[in-house]
Order: structure tokens, then C-alpha cells, then sequence
């Protein structure tokens, strides 16, 4: 459940908005015309098949690269994201689906990697304190902050990495495949960890292939389809089998709908109604006496 009715959510200013963003890699389309909002206490599944765009749009979103048309609107201001660090300042966390995290380091040490509290040499007391402060939050499982992270379950490092994005008090979180190659146990886990952030007032998009997990804790899906849009939904109003079939474009949506008024303009026709097959090449249909010899 969300933290606000849905009604409250689309009539708030969403913290981020999309409109328009289009990026090429060369004579590549990676993303076309992608419109996105994402709302303050809201998750929002982003998924697709491999090639959809997704990991261009985070790459994006992220500081990695920059669109080359649309605009991004953050907070309510428009906003042009030139590197990682820009995107930190602004408010918006990436969590991706290595973790980067140094499995050789303790908990604590991972947390505050090139933020460490140190005027003049580290304040091991204070950093310690806010870790536990971290954790706390997310009602993590975590054993000791002094232990290293090698040790840990793959839904303890997933942990250790979302609370490490919470340290510059962000707005949006990105979540990439946060459940990839767990255990169930430790799925439960990080899905309790993404409802967390939900209630604690941010706004989560999470990017994941497994519809179970997204029908879990999302509130709207919205579908990427060959760099484009193909549909935004509210998770209670919509299927698994509406989702997969929008993913693999197996019913009519927006990208068949122009695809056909195309080829139906081309060929002469009506836009979106196919061109009738002349009459010499109509089959008759089964059962009937045209088509049965007596």
C-alpha cells in the first residue's frame, strides 16, 4: 500500500518528470520520446525486455549520460544532469545491480568510501552512529556495522548498498535489479527495504524483469518497448499477463497502433484500418459452399 492515496499522488507535482527525452548512440535509438513521473512516497516499476532502454534511461537519470532532447524536470526545475555528482546534489541516489561495494571493507567503511567524517582524522564515533541511524531506518538486519562486508547475505549487501545512497538525504532512489540472483528469504527482504523507502516519503523507481516482485511493492508500471513508451499502469488495475504482453508487444499499444496508421497511409489506406485484399485473392471462408466441393 502506498503512503498516499493514489488520488493525491496525481494531482501532487511529481518530484520528477520526463517529457520528450530521446537518446541516440550513433545511428542507434536507445530512447525516443520517453515521458516518466515519479511522485514523492511512490514506486514505480520501470521494466522491459533486455534492449528496451531501460539501463539508458538510469544512465541518464544517474549523470552517465547526457539526453540529447527532452527535458528533465526535478523537484520542480529544469534540470540538465552532466555528471554522477550533479546528480547527488540534486537529490537522486542510484543503487546499481553490482552494489560497488568493497567486500574487504566493514559495513561502516562502505557506508562513508570517499564521504568519510574526518576534519582532522576520522571520526570513527560519529560515523559508526549515523551507520546504526542508517540501518535503523530501513529495519535492516544487519549483525554489526565492524564486520566485514564478505561476509554478508546478498540481501544484507543490498541493504549496506541502499543505506550508503541514503547518506545525502536524496529524494529519488533508483533501484536496478535490487533482487537479482537472491534467495527468497533475502528477496523478502529487500522488497521490506523498498517499502520502507516508500514510507519514509521518497520516491523509488525500480527496474526489475520479475513480475512478482514488481506486483508486490510498485504502485503504476511503466513499460518500455523498443526505446519507447509502451504504457504506464496502476498495479491494481492491471495483469501480469496485460504487463508481459504489453513488454513483448504481443497486443495492440501504442508502438503497433503508429506502426500500422504508417503502412496504412503508405499503401493508400485509411489510417490504422489494413487495405481490403482484392477480390480474386479473398479466400472463401471454411464450411461454406464456395469453398466445398459437392
Amino acid at each position: 500500500m502506498s503512503t498516499l492515496p493514489a488520488e493525491r499522488l496525481e494531482s501532487s507535482a511529481p518530484v520528477l518528470s520526463m517529457r520528450g527525452v530521446s537518446k541516440h548512440f550513433g545511428a542507434v535509438a536507445a530512447l525516443t520520446d520517453i515521458e516518466l513521473d515519479v511522485h514523492a512516497g511512490e514506486v514505480v516499476a520501470l521494466v522491459g525486455d533486455n534492449g528496451a532502454g531501460k539501463s539508458t534511461l538510469v544512465k541518464i537519470l544517474s549523470g552517465v549520460h547526457p539526453q540529447d532532447a527532452g527535458t528533465v524536470t526535478f523537484d520542480g526545475k529544469d534540470v540538465t544532469i552532466h555528471s554522477p555528482v550533479d546528480a547527488i546534489n540534486l537529490g537522486i541516489a542510484t543503487v546499481f545491480q553490482d552494489l560497488a561495494l568493497c567486500d574487504n571493507l566493514t559495513v561502516v567503511d562502505n557506508l562513508f568510501l570517499g564521504r568519510e567524517l574526518a576534519p582532522w582524522r576520522l571520526n570513527e564515533v560519529e560515523m559508526e552512529v549515523q551507520s546504526w541511524k542508517l540501518l535503523r531506518q530501513l529495519s535492516a538486519k544487519i549483525p554489526s556495522v565492524r564486520i566485514a562486508v564478505a561476509s554478508l547475505s546478498g540481501g544484507q549487501r543490498q541493504t549496506v548498498a541502499i543505506a550508503r545512497s541514503l547518506l545525502g538525504s536524496p529524494k529519488l532512489i533508483i533501484l536496478d535489479e535490487p533482487t537479482a540472483a537472491l534467495g527468497v528469504e533475502q528477496t523478502a527482504e529487500v522488497l521490506n527495504l523498498v517499502e520502507r523507502l516508500r514510507e519514509n516519503g521518497l520516491a523509488v523507481i525500480m527496474i526489475s524483469h520479475n513480475m512478482q516482485d514488481v506486483q508486490a511493492v510498485s504502485d503504476r508500471v511503466a513499460v518500455l518497448r523498443l526505446g519507447r513508451n509502451n504504457g504506464t499502469f496502476r498495479m491494481k488495475d492491471v495483469s501480469t499477463d496485460d504487463l508481459i504482453a504489453a513488454i513483448t508487444g504481443a497486443t495492440d499499444n501504442v508502438v503497433t497502433q503508429r506502426a500500422a496508421q504508417t503502412g496504412a497511409a503508405g499503401a493508400g489506406g485509411k489510417p490504422g484500418v489494413p487495405p481490403e485484399a482484392p477480390a480474386e485473392d479473398r479466400q472463401p471462408a471454411a464450411g461454406t459452399d464456395e469453398g466445398s466441393e459437392q
